[in-house]
Parts: C-alpha cells; sequence; structure tokens
C-alpha cells in the first residue's frame, strides 16, 4: 500500500511540473549567464564586421566549408550573423539587440521583474526601426549603416511622400517616443528652459555678490556655533531628528558663508612666487651661444637649400600593370590541399588542420600535424610533395618561427606582377621615418616590405644568372630616388658589366660620386674600382676624425649638429650625405683583383655604418672564394634569389631554399634571424630611363659629389735603382717583354723558368728603366718601348 501511495505521488508531482514555465534558481543561472555571454559575443561580432565586413563577404557562400578563412573576430558564425543583422537586416542600429541580450540575463540573473524587460524590448525595437529608417535617408542599398530593412523602408517613404516628408515622418516619430516612453509635454520643455535660465541668473548673481562685513560676522558666529554643536553632539545620547535638520538648514540656506569665509585668502598674495618660479639655467657656452643665434636669426641649416626646387619624380612615371594584385582561385587552392592531405595520408601523416594565404607568386599553406609526427618526417617528403602538385618547386618551412605549424610553399599557377609603382605608393614607405627606406617587394600575406639600409647595415645580393639581381638593384635604387634628395644620399656605381647601371650617368651631377679628374662617374675599369674602395676609406677615416672632433657617436647625431649650427664650416665641417656603395658584379672584381678589393670592402663593411656609408654588394657567383668569411662576416643583411644548388644556397643565407625559388624577382631575405620568402618589385629599363630623364632635366649642382684623391702604393715604387745591381738576366727579359709587347711577372716565370720574387724585382728593374709602366692591378704592365731596335738605343744611351 505505501508503495501504490508513492507511484501516485510521483504522477502528481509530474503533472505539475510540466505546463510550469517558472525556472528554479540553477535554470535561472544557466539562462542568465547564457544570455550574458550571448549578448556579449553578439556585440564583439557586430563590432568586428565594422573593421572585417567587406573582406568576409566573399566568404559567406562558403558557410559550410572548413577551408575558409575568415576575418571576423568569431570566426563563420561571428560573419554570417552580423551579416544577417547589420548588412541584410537593420544596420548599426543592430548593435541594441546585444545590448536587449545582455539586459534579458541580467533580469533573468537578478529574477527582476519581467515586465519591465517586456517594455524595454518592445521601445527597444521600435527605436532600432527608427534608427534604421533614419539611417537609410543618408545611404545606398548596399551599405551597413542602415542595412536592407532601413533602406528599403526610407525608399518605400519617399516613393509615396518624397524625402520632405520622411523627414517630417521621422521627426514625428522621435516626438511620440519622447512623449509616451518619458512622459514630454510642453510645460515640461517650458519648465526645463526655465530653470535653466534661472541657474544661469543665479550663478551670475554669486559671482558678483557684494563683500559684507556683516555677512562675515553672521559666518563667523555660525561657524562657531556649530563648532559648539559639534562638540556637545557626541555627549547627547537622544539627538533629535529636529536639531539635526536645523544644523542641515543652516548650512544650505546660506550658500554666500563659504564665499565670505574664502574670502581673506584674496588678501594672501605671494610675490616672490615667479621669482621661485625661475630656475637658473645652465650657463651655455660661447659656441652654444652662437649656435642659438644664428638658428634664430636664419634658422637651421638646410643643406637641400641649394636645389631647393628640386621635384622629387611623380608615381607616374611608374608602369601600372592590369594583372596586379592577388587573385584567389578557389579551385586551385582546393585541389592543391587535397594532393597535399593525400600524399601526406599515403605516408601514414595525418593533418589535424590546413590553412592557405595567398601571395603574388607563391601560395603558403600551413599544416598542423596530428599529435606524435615527427617533423624530420614531413620535411623528408618535400620532392614526393613537389611530384604530386606538379609544382616547378615548393618550399617546406618545418616549423614556421614563432607559430605551432609547418609551411608549405607552392607557387601559384598565374603569378601576379609586383609593380615597383604599387610599392611606392603604399602608405608604409609614403609614410616611414628611416634614413635610407628601400620598398624591395612584397611578402606571401601581399604586404609590403619595407627595409631600412641604414639598419642592415650592408646589403649582399646572390643569384643565378637572370634571376632577378639587377632589376633588384634597381629597385632599391628607384626607392631612394623616391624619397632622398640629392642632398641627403650619393651612389657611389661599380658596374664591371658596363652595360647595367649605365642608365643613371644621367643623373651624376644630382646623386653620383666620383674621384677626382674621372671622366664619368661610373666605374667599369676594375683599376679604378680599387682607387675608388681606396678612396672611400680615406673619406671613412676623415668622415671619423670629423665625428672625433665633433664629439659624436654617429652620423645622425652630426648632421643635427650641423643643421643647428653647432658645428663651424671653417674648422673643416661639413654636412655628410649618406654614400651607397652598389657593385653589380663582385665575382668579377675578386677574380681579377683579388685581395686588393676584398681588403677595403672588409674594411668599409666593418666600420663605415656608423658615418652613413653603406654597401651593396650583388654577385651571380655565390662561392666560398667570392663571398668569403669575412665579407658574410659583416653581411647580415642578405638577399638570395634562386640559385642551381643547396651549396650555393648554403653560401648565401647559411641555409637551404633558394634552390627551391622559383626565379623572375623569387627571393629570400634574412636579416641575421628569420628568412622571409619575397616578390622582388619590378621595375622596367623604360622606367627607369624616365625617372632619370626626369630628374637629369632639373637644376643639378656643379659636379659630381667627389670622393677624396688616392694615391696607390704601387705610385711609390722605388726607380733609383742602380744598373750595376740589375739582375744577370735583365737584358734577356727586356728583349722578351719588348718582342710579347706584354709587361708581366708571370710571363718572364715561363720563359726564363724563373722564381716569382726574382721576376718580380726584373719587372721593378724594367719598370727603373724605363721599359715597362707602372703597377695596374692584375692587369699586365704597359710596354713603353716598341721594338727591339728602340730597346738597344734605351740600353746604349744609359751606358753613356
Amino acid at each position: 500500500m505505501p508503495k501504490a501511495k508513492k507511484q501516485t505521488k510521483t504522477k502528481k508531482t509530474i503533472s505539475l511540473k510540466t505546463p510550469s514555465l517558472k525556472l528554479n534558481s540553477q535554470q535561472k543561472l544557466v539562462l542568465g549567464s547564457f544570455l550574458i555571454i550571448l549578448g556579449v559575443l553578439f556585440f564583439i561580432a557586430f563590432l568586428s564586421f565594422l573593421f572585417t565586413g567587406q573582406a568576409d563577404q566573399s566568404t559567406l557562400t562558403e558557410f559550410t566549408s572548413r577551408d575558409v578563412d575568415t576575418k571576423n573576430w568569431l570566426s563563420k558564425l561571428g560573419a554570417w550573423i552580423s551579416d544577417l543583422f547589420i548588412q541584410r537586416g537593420f544596420g548599426i542600429a543592430s548593435f541594441i539587440f546585444s545590448g536587449l541580450i545582455f539586459l534579458s540575463g541580467v533580469y533573468v540573473l537578478m529574477d527582476l521583474n519581467k515586465a519591465k524587460l517586456r517594455k524595454h524590448w518592445f521601445w527597444g525595437i521600435l527605436v532600432v526601426i527608427w534608427l534604421s529608417v533614419f539611417f537609410g535617408f543618408f545611404t545606398h542599398k548596399n551599405d551597413s549603416l542602415s542595412g536592407v530593412i532601413g533602406f528599403e523602408i526610407n525608399s518605400f517613404f519617399q516613393d509615396y511622400i518624397g524625402k520632405i516628408g520622411t523627414v517630417f515622418l521621422l521627426a514625428f516619430a522621435f516626438i511620440s517616443y519622447l512623449a509616451i516612453r518619458f512622459k514630454f509635454t510642453p510645460q515640461r520643455i517650458a519648465s526645463l528652459f526655465k530653470s535653466a535660465k534661472k541657474e544661469i541668473k543665479d550663478d551670475f548673481n554669486d559671482e558678483f555678490v557684494p563683500i559684507d562685513n556683516t555677512h562675515s560676522e553672521e559666518a563667523e558666529a555660525i561657524k562657531s556655533a556649530f563648532e559648539v554643536d559639534k562638540d556637545i553632539q557626541p555627549t547627547i545620547s537622544n539627538h533629535s531628528k529636529l536639531d539635526t535638520s536645523t544644523e542641515l538648514n543652516i548650512e544650505v540656506e546660506e550658500p554666500k558663508i563659504k564665499t565670505e569665509i574664502v574670502t581673506p585668502k584674496i588678501e594672501i598674495e605671494e610675490p616672490n612666487v615667479e621669482i621661485e618660479v625661475e630656475d637658473v639655467k645652465e650657463e651655455l657656452s660661447e659656441t652654444d651661444n652662437l649656435a642659438n643665434k644664428l638658428v634664430e636669426d636664419f634658422g637651421q641649416f638646410d643643406p637641400t637649400l641649394e636645389l631647393g626646387n628640386y621635384k622629387f619624380p611623380p608615381l607616374d612615371l611608374l608602369k601600372k600593370y592590369d594583372n596586379e594584385g592577388v587573385t584567389i582561385n578557389q579551385e586551385e587552392l582546393e585541389e592543391n590541399k587535397n594532393k597535399i592531405v593525400e600524399t601526406l595520408n599515403n605516408y601514414k601523416i595525418g593533418i589535424a588542420s590546413i590553412k592557405a594565404t595567398i601571395g603574388p607568386t607563391v601560395t603558403l599553406y600551413e599544416i598542423v600535424p596530428e599529435a606524435g609526427i615527427r617533423i624530420s618526417k614531413i620535411k623528408n617528403l618535400e620532392d614526393d610533395i613537389a611530384l604530386s602538385l606538379s609544382a616547378l618547386g615548393i618550399r617546406i618551412i618545418a616549423p614556421i618561427p614563432g607559430k605551432g605549424t609547418i609551411g608549405i610553399e607552392v607557387p601559384n599557377k598565374n603569378a601576379t606582377i609586383v609593380s615597383m609603382r604599387s610599392v611606392i605608393a603604399s602608405q608604409k614607405f609614403q609614410k616611414t621615418e628611416m634614413h635610407l627606406p628601400i620598398a624591395i617587394g612584397k611578402t606571401i600575406s601581399n604586404e609590403t616590405l619595407v627595409i631600412d639600409l641604414a639598419k642592415m647595415p650592408h646589403l649582399l645580393m646572390a643569384g643565378a644568372t637572370g634571376q632577378g639581381k639587377s632589376v633588384g638593384l634597381n629597385a632599391v635604387l628607384t626607392s631612394l630616388l623616391y624619397k632622398k634628395h640629392p642632398a641627403e644620399v650619393k651612389f657611389v656605381l661599380v658596374d664591371p658589366k658596363k652595360v647595367e647601371l649605365t642608365l643613371f650617368n644621367k643623373i651624376e651631377r644630382h646623386y653620383l660620386a666620383k674621384l677626382p679628374d674621372e671622366a664619368e662617374a661610373i666605374i667599369t675599369d676594375n683599376t679604378k674600382v680599387i682607387h675608388t674602395l681606396n678612396s672611400l676609406c680615406i673619406e671613412m677615416d676623415n668622415r671619423y676624425e670629423m665625428l672625433k672632433n665633433a664629439l659624436c657617436r654617429n652620423i645622425v647625431e652630426y648632421n643635427k649638429k650641423f643643421k643647428n649650427r653647432k658645428l663651424n664650416p671653417n674648422e673643416g665641417h661639413a654636412y655628410l650625405p649618406y654614400i651607397v656603395l652598389v657593385v653589380d658584379e663582385f665575382a668579377d672584381l675578386i677574380m681579377t683583383a683579388g685581395k686588393e678589393v676584398e681588403t677595403p670592402v672588409a674594411r668599409l663593411a666593418q666600420l663605415a655604418r656608423a658615418i652613413g656609408i653603406h654597401l651593396i654588394i650583388a654577385t651571380q657567383r655565390p662561392s666560398v672564394n667570392v663571398i668569403t668569411g669575412i665579407i658574410k662576416a659583416n653581411f647580415p643583411a642578405r638577399i638570395a634569389f634562386r640559385v642551381s644548388s643547396k651549396i650555393d644556397s648554403r653560401t648565401i643565407l647559411d641555409a637551404g631554399g633558394a634552390d627551391q625559388l622559383i626565379g623572375r624577382g623569387d627571393m629570400l631575405y634574412t636579416q641575421g634571424n628569420d628568412m622571409t620568402r619575397i616578390q622582388c618589385a619590378f621595375v622596367d629599363t623604360p622606367e627607369v630611363e624616365k625617372i632619370v630623364d626626369f630628374i637629369g632635366a632639373q637644376k643639378a649642382y656643379p659636379d659630381a659629389y667627389l670622393l677624396p684623391e688616392y694615391v696607390g702604393e704601387e705610385n711609390g715604387t722605388s726607380l733609383d735603382i742602380d744598373i750595376s745591381d740589375r739582375d744577370a738576366l735583365f737584358k734577356d727579359a727586356a728583349e722578351i717583354i719588348v718582342t710579347a709587347q706584354q709587361g708581366s711577372a708571370s710571363l718572364l716565370q715561363r720563359k726564363l723558368k724563373l722564381g716569382y720574387n726574382r721576376a718580380g724585382r726584373i719587372i721593378d728593374q724594367l719598370e727603373a728603366a724605363g721599359i715597362v709602366g707602372g703597377f695596374e692591378g692584375s692587369k699586365a704592365r704597359q710596354v713603353l718601348v716598341p721594338d727591339l731596335v728602340a730597346l738597344e738605343e734605351l740600353l746604349e744611351n744609359e751606358r753613356q
């Protein structure tokens, strides 16, 4: 029997609870927390839509695909909800919905009156509709300010009652809202204006009330009485409410008391404050006083004043290509993704997720392998993945520095051009504060890469023939021409190939530097290269001496002092422009001149950065005898174009990867840490011609920037060799040299079977005798005697 009663009670309980909508405490906590969090999430999604809405439009149709990447802070669901409420709904007024949802959560959580909540929802929805229609008056159909609903309602009203009628209708709705929601009446509005006017009038009278001694006496009396009451109050156990109110009324009814009590402070004067505030300035030196006076009278020194009307090249000189920008090929992305996943699955390598970043030339697929997969196993599948993708060459980054992913770089089937115009026009380049900014190209994420040559401080470029080195050098020079005034930077151009940099001859008197008495500024002769490098070393030493005398550590501090007229030109000081040495083919110099080139280059690379001399060296032969250890140690910033072998890649970058590039400006850039893959900006020869023609047509300096004169050690050879001290084979050697018309020690070594030292001494004796000319680096000496008859006459005259 008890058992039957128990069953009956159970059934009764279930029947009572089923229709009930009342929530218990736990349910209120769960529902309230859910609504609060939902309101916050709606707000975050709507806020993100204002910044990422345009970028996510193309992804809304691919909502079910997990491979589509959205920019919204709440990913795909956030992008879809934001588009539904804002773009297709009520515009930015939809933010009110997030507030209403949040408020509903608070009401449920705190168990507040639900009738008020329903009122909030009713009026909130009306406000949303009104704001949406109001903003629709100023927007277009696809604008997220009003949304589609607001725009369509507004258009409906304008079709039937016109714009003026719509304005009055909105105004009527607003007035009705104030009247019904906040109980506004004409009398209330009038009273508000009257009370505001009265407050202004009272404040004005209080500011100009006359000071009365009677008031002061009354204030003192009241103050003393108040103090007495304050002292007595702790002793009274039953203090009446009436007394308290009386005391409070005294303070409220005498607003002027406080003013009069404070008035004695008006008599307190501090005449010495100004004298104390005047701080004693440190006594300036005579030089500083003179510098400040000069700056005050004439302003700072302006190095650009001599070419004050100089105009930088306009962007119109650079070509704009039709196929610029990144194009997304969804089919290619899907196909590559499937092939990568399939290839890895064949080797029992599972993938947790995969993400694609599309660049102008290459797409980066970032994969997260499943737990327990060895990275080296994926790295070893580089060739297998390349085979499955039928790609020109892929590069695996395992792992990507700073990320817990593995990168697979796959060339795009249709590469896009990165024009020089696009990188020069970018805000990153136009607004840069760098000293020597270079817009080199765009990264895989399609961001313009701007690097500062002054911070590098030197740049080494290498790669196989025809892979983009000369275009890269032109991009570097073009960047500096677009950003730096001729007074601020000078170029020393070395072009052993004689055809790559000759275009820049037209800006010789604007931007180029050269040795004194040289006909051309662009250096093509190896002997002159040696002289120029040594001249730059002299310039470096001179500049360091100037910095030492000026008590400065670098060129920036020195030029700042000089501009502030703190350095006297009569003491040898001058404004120092940056000097950029550009060598287009370094391997040729090393092969022909060897140590004579390597030594000054290494010295400049080690020391010259502080005084504004920076080196850019390019070579198509990245071997260890060209890019030696001394060179590499002083060139932390390196650019590698495509090379033929991994050995060459390691020579340039100390790592592999350059052998997997696809050419045509595809390169790897490193500045001593991570490597960045970049598509070099393309600047064609006609574009360079237009730029140098534009600059060359303007007013220029009288001459190119002159480097210090260099006298080689070979010119100091002792020529006073006694005839009696001549080698026994002197005459035989002279006849061989004159007959061959080639003055080289190696020729004498072969013909007379001599050692190098003896052959070198005989060459010096022949120079002293006037038979051969002076030392010319790796070249054979010039033979000054035309034939054997002339040689006999010369030797006969010496005997006499």
